[in-house]
């Protein structure tokens, strides 16, 4: 039979058979693979976009209250 045998042949047919073949499975498999992909990236932006302004709320440095000097000097009395 030359250079490809009867085994050759019948693995190219197979995967001819299934890339091609019967409904278009693997046109179907990549399609909803694309709509996981694009489901899974909105799902990521969705969340930074929540968290986002909790973590500029928590990086702003909280306001410093009045050191009670008076207080300091009552108890030592001074």
């Amino acid at each position: 039979m030359g250079t490809f045998s009867i085994w050759h042949w019948l693995i190219v047919l197979a995967v001819v058979l299934i890339l091609f073949g019967g409904k278009g499975k693997v046109s179907a498999l990549m399609g909803d693979l694309g709509k996981g992909l694009k489901s899974f990236k909105k799902s990521m932006k969705d969340e930074e976009e929540d968290t986002a302004p909790a973590k500029a709320i928590e990086s702003e440095p909280a306001p410093r209250a009045a050191a009670p000097t008076e207080n300091k000097d009552r108890a030592t009395g001074a």
